[in-house]
């Protein structure tokens, strides 16, 4: 490939609690791992805990605030000051905020490194263009609906001005080719995590340990699944763990459910998890429950899970349902926001073990069919002939 690349990635990193900041972290461990490359600055958002973590081959930049709406202007000057040959934004429609104007004009920032001669490539997680707005709650009247919808298409224009949108889900390219003409979208999948030596497909010792891991009080709740673990809990002895922090769209949100659910023996809330303490989370699970109400593109905990071996216990929504077709994941189903149906489709997992057994092997083995250094692989053939045209 001639000399070294330099690279930018655009997103959270640990020990930032931002979106997406688990797949930068593995997304640029595993450029770093590439003979290719060079040098990678993670332009990582500020931080109001912690300390950065660099290294000889890597630098962490604070390079923008969420709902700063000078984010724009921050990220462009950063770039500038870096001898980088391309940037790669690793971003979700709400990566620079929750409010509308901070959120869009973050995402104007490919377009403009685009157009100021940088290669620029999106990473972009999800598709809010296909979200059903009252299930991930933003729904409303009518007229609000509306508005969301337009505003949602000038925003996804303006991603589409950066040189390459990398999706992960087969439906998404179809998309942007048929309703925005796209034809500078490229299908790059999640890829995963960690490649292992083949675990144990065995339950841990102790009670069936439930794991629900996310960022929690918008589309992903744990409300239902709290219905559903009392009801459970009343048939045998079992354990449920809620890990993660509140979305920063729900303050509060699980501080809350943890003062309502205080004397229920069995719920423990962990908080934010540290990177290195996610493996033994979920080792110690007997299967990992995604309680959402509606998806906004591919799931990480789904790949997780698959990378520790674990049956996924699922809503029956459009993109988890293909997902887990295209890639080979196996998951339990319930109907979404019905704790009832959430109930038996953990009790199914629970009373037949070789049921329990055979979906852990086959995520494990769906999981590890594309390790996410493959995927990166893709990102840097595309690189190479972006700046080569």
């Amino acid at each position: 490939m001639g000399e070294k690349l330099n690279i930018a990635v655009v997103g959270a990193v640990p020990p930032s609690r931002s979106s997406l900041n688990e797949y930068g972290y593995h997304f640029i461990g595993a450029l770093l791992e590439k003979d290719e490359v060079g040098h990678v600055y993670a332009l990582s958002d500020d931080l109001s805990d912690g300390t950065y973590a660099s290294s000889e081959r890597l630098t962490v930049i604070p390079a923008w605030r969420h709902n700063a709406l000078g984010n724009i202007v921050r990220i462009w000057r950063t770039v500038r000051s870096l001898d980088v040959d391309a940037v790669i934004f690793n971003a979700q429609y709400a990566t620079f905020g929750d409010r509308k104007v901070p959120a869009a004009l973050g995402l104007l920032t490919p377009g403009l490194l685009r157009f100021t001669g940088t290669t620029t490539i999106v990473l972009l997680h999800n598709l809010a263009d296909l979200v059903d707005l009252d299930a991930a709650g933003f729904g409303g009247s009518r007229m609000a609906r509306a508005i969301i919808r337009g505003g949602t298409r000038i925003v996804t224009r303006l991603i589409l001005r950066a040189h390459l949108v990398a999706v992960t889900i087969p439906k998404y390219v179809e998309f942007l080719a048929s309703e925005y003409g796209a034809d500078n979208v490229a299908l790059l999948p999640h890829g995963s995590f960690e490649q292992v030596p083949e675990p144990s497909f065995d339950l841990p010792d102790g009670p069936p340990r439930l794991l629900a891991f996310g960022k929690w009080g918008t589309y992903k709740r744990v409300d239902e699944l709290l219905e559903a673990f009392v009801e459970l809990r009343q048939e045998r002895e079992l354990e449920l763990c809620i890990a993660g922090t509140n979305n920063p769209n729900a303050p509060g949100y699980l501080e809350a459910l943890e003062a309502r659910y205080a004397s229920t023996p069995g719920i423990e809330f962990t908080g934010y998890v540290a990177e290195e303490d996610v493996p033994a989370l979920f080792r110690g699970s007997a299967m990992v429950v995604l309680p959402y109400t509606a998806t906004t593109g591919s799931s990480g905990v789904l790949h997780q899970a698959g990378d520790h071996a674990k049956p996924v216990v699922l809503p029956r929504i459009g993109d988890f349902v293909e997902l887990i077709e295209e890639e080979g994941f196996q998951g339990e189903y319930f109907e979404p926001a019905d704790p009832a149906s959430m109930a038996d489709a953990i009790r199914r997992l629970l009373d037949d073990d070789g049921r329990r057994r055979y979906q852990a092997e086959r995520n494990f083995r769906a999981s590890q069919g594309l390790p996410i250094g493959d995927v990166v692989d893709w990102y840097l053939i595309h690189i190479e002939r972006l700046r080569a045209s």
